[in-house]
């Protein structure tokens, strides 16, 4: 009888997206083995290259099942297969990686520990049973460890720690979790904790974290090396504790995160959603901002960890040394905030974690593990239902955002100076750095420098194009301009709010003409006015401010950022009222200054900044006239509006500018200022005042989109900028609007604040270069 001859095939695939250090070779491996087809997989510079071959409904099953069965953490942006020769290979090998290759490189944020590296780590009969840096396939460091591609263990931090018997066979073994796990390490062959006084001296001892934990218990600051720098901790109960790590700190008021044992720990402070216990579990860990429970509070966490706030921030360990510290604690929440004193960046680097952070902790828990890069903690919370990224930073950086438009070219967005991100475009892939903070200060200056240089290194690009922000001033604009003359690039500026407006464009997948409210703190504007209240129509390439809120005088220009008393007294004079209501705060003789510098127009730049209105009426009903920390003034009077039912909106009018200026509608605010200094002087509530001035601004968000859509036949309303993180004001104007028949879109992958500023930046400067329209 004769016998069919074996009809063998040949299959090569290439597979960009995110699939180096994901574990997708071992998959691959594993299926490949399991269908009986012979073959190879490799990493080259940003790609996984596949051949497989054997009998045609082999390959059908193999490509079937490699889609539908990815790792965890593995994403496929693009898969393509073609056909090729025979090679009569029968078994399937993992490659050694080929880096020559020019490709899209996407790189894997950190994640926390999967499920099996947990139980591994509490299990007394396995041989990594607590130890602080177990990790596979699946979950790790990743991002903070890697100091070049293509991925390998070679290019990363642990290429010191030369790999044990067992875990070289575990690392070879297709069956193994541990299969190609570039990080992986055990007691025997990786990183070990050690502890240190906070005069630089070791301290001997057989378990450095069980002293550590005892000294927390008692009471001392400890600085805990993580995955993305240091953090400094105390017991959050311990009132003295919290409140000398503040005074060390020189953080007087802004709120300490907090991290807790599990959910379960979560909802013993918190109000906590089924979606918040998503955002909490979730492989980021990002720090959630959750509503302390109302029903009893019991001091379970220190006043001080965040004083007079109805939120908490929490994040669930994110480490393996986190987990075990956590549980070794019996459930003692601990401050967890960064390695650093008020507006440096994080501490990550050993000799400079001990030179900064020497006078702040009273020990050092750390290991012997570099970290690459640093990288801060995400913060996010939920408003609506939805997610509203406040920092993207660990856990979701770096992941890559698809533009809509593609870039021609490499570019570089160099972001604003405030919450500081950058974002290199290549092709229509967005990748946004973690977050970097405010630029003011020199060692953050030099801290985005250096992550500029390693992501340009790490992604393999070198932009030929810089795009900035249209402020002279900004340390990211200075930096873009003296880069390109030192490389002879063209340079883009792009106004502050434009950027915003495109950044919630990216952020919703949009490239069509929008009506664009951009409501934040300041921003340079094209007249040379500062920003902040205001109404666009346009896209990427170009916008026209249709609207914006009345212009008022900035006394004293920055400072009036940091006494918000300044801003009523503009706000007072502007409207004609007395400034009895700001006697009892402020000196007599400076409301005199101020109005003599009001009357000579002398440091006084005007502003339509909504954040600045904020400001102002917090002032005005005795909230806050000075701030400790950035929006402060404003996150009080939301906080003082959020449990107070809506009872109407102030008056506020429109003014037409008239046909001859861009700017076609003023919102006229007196009136409001008028209003709320009425009620004030008739003793009403801070609470309603509070809540009638968040409805009056959805009722300007709202009333102004109508008279735009009605002029301009819009009906799409991106909504942007700092005012955006308040989830009153957010709520409402996306339910107004909706209910009005608009589409409404907020952010919901970056951050509304100027965290966001750079995707807005590089779509808008990708646009204008695929049409020639780029200058610089």
């Amino acid at each position: 009888m004769a016998v069919t001859p074996r009809q063998i095939s040949r299959r090569s695939a290439l597979l960009t997206g995110l699939v180096q250090g994901v574990g997708l070779r071992p998959f691959v491996h594993g299926l490949a083995t399991r269908l009986g087809l012979g073959g190879f997989v490799r990493n080259e510079a940003g790609q996984v290259r596949i051949e497989v071959e054997g009998e045609a409904s082999a390959l059908d099953r193999f490509c079937i099942d490699l889609s539908a069965g990815l790792p965890p953490l593995a994403e496929i942006r693009e898969l393509l297969w073609c056909d090729c020769e025979p090679q009569n290979e029968r078994t399937f090998r993992i490659e050694a990686s080929v880096s020559s290759v020019a490709s899209a490189v996407q790189i894997s944020p950190d994640v926390a520990p999967c499920a099996a590296c947990l139980t591994e780590l509490f299990d007394p009969r396995d041989r990594r049973y607590r130890y602080p840096f177990l990790n596979c396939t699946n979950c790790g460091p990743r991002l903070t460890v890697i100091c070049g591609v293509p991925y390998d263990r070679a290019q990363t931090t642990l290429a010191a720690f030369e790999l044990c018997a067992k875990c070289r066979t575990e690392y070879a073994d297709p069956s193994s979790r541990r299969f190609h796990a570039e990080p992986t390490a055990c007691p025997a062959c990786g990183p070990q904790l050690s502890l240190w006084s906070a005069d630089g001296i070791e301290i001997v001892t057989d378990n450095p974290l069980e002293q550590a934990e005892a000294w927390l218990r008692a009471g001392q600051i400890g600085a805990i090396k993580g995955l993305g720098g240091y953090h400094l901790a105390c017991d959050a109960a311990n009132e003295l504790a919290v409140a000398a790590l503040r005074r060390r700190k020189q953080r007087n008021e802004k709120p300490f995160a907090l991290m807790v044992t599990d959910l379960d720990a979560a909802r013993r402070l918190c109000d906590v959603s089924s979606e918040e216990e998503q955002l909490l579990a979730s492989p980021r860990r990002p720090i959630v901002l959750l509503r302390r429970r109302r029903d009893d509070r019991r001091l379970i966490v220190a006043e001080a960890v965040a004083p007079g706030s109805p939120y908490l921030g929490i994040m669930l360990p994110y480490t393996p040394l986190h987990h075990l510290l956590l549980h070794d604690l019996d459930g003692l929440p601990l401050v967890m905030t960064s390695g650093n004193r008020s507006d440096e960046p994080i501490a990550y680097d050993d000799v400079d974690a001990f030179d900064r952070l020497g006078t702040i902790a009273d020990f050092f828990l750390t290991h012997d593990r570099p970290i690459h890069i640093r990288c801060d903690d995400a913060v996010t919370r939920l408003v609506a239902g939805e997610e509203l990224p406040l920092r993207r930073s660990r856990g979701s950086a770096p992941e890559t955002l698809r533009l809509p438009v593609e870039c021609p070219f490499p570019i570089l967005a160099v972001g604003g100076q405030w919450k500081n991100t950058f974002a290199l475009g290549r092709g229509d892939d967005a990748v946004l750095s973690h977050h970097l903070g405010d630029l003011d200060e020199l060692s953050a200056f030099r801290a985005f420098e250096a992550a500029i240089e390693h992501y340009e290194r790490l992604f393999a690009i070198r932009p030929q194009m810089i795009v900035h922000d249209l402020h002279p001033d900004y340390a990211s604009t200075r930096y873009a301009l003296e880069r390109a003359a030192k490389d002879n690039l063209p340079y883009l500026s792009v106004q502050h709010h434009h950027a915003h407006i495109a950044s919630g464009m990216v952020d919703n997948g949009l490239n069509e003409p929008v009506i664009g409210v951009a409501f934040d703190g300041t921003g340079f504007g094209a007249d040379g006015a500062i920003w902040g209240g205001e109404f666009f129509i346009g896209d990427y390439r170009q916008v026209r401010r249709a609207a914006h809120l009345r212009y008022i005088p900035m006394p004293g220009s920055d400072r009036a950022v940091l006494e918000p008393w300044r801003m009523a007294k503009s706000q007072l004079v502007d409207s004609g009222e007395d400034d009895d209501l700001l006697r009892p705060f402020v000196a007599a003789s400076s409301l005199r200054v101020l109005e003599r510098m009001l009357e000579a127009d002398v440091n006084s730049p005007h502003t339509s900044s909504a954040g600045r209105l904020f400001d102002a009426v917090a002032s005005l009903v005795g909230l806050r006239q000075h701030v400790s920390y950035e929006g402060q003034a404003a996150m009080e009077l939301e906080w003082a509006a959020m449990d107070e039912p809506a009872s109407g909106a102030y008056p506020f009018e429109f003014v037409e500018a008239g046909r001859d200026t861009e700017c076609r509608v003023l919102v006229d605010t007196r009136p409001l200022i008028c209003a709320i200094v009425r009620d004030v002087r008739h003793r009403i509530p801070v609470s309603r005042i509070s809540r009638r001035f968040h409805s009056t601004v959805v009722e300007i968000i709202v009333e102004v989109c109508r008279q735009l859509r009605q002029t301009y036949g819009l009906n799409a309303v991106v909504l942007s900028g700092g005012v955006f993180t308040n989830a009153i004001v957010l709520t409402e104007t996306i339910s107004r609007l909706s209910s009005d028949g608009f589409r409404a879109y907020r952010h919901r992958q970056v951050p509304s604040n100027d965290g966001g500023l750079c995707l807005g930046q590089l779509s808008i400067a990708a646009t204008l270069s695929r049409l020639g329209t780029t200058g610089g």
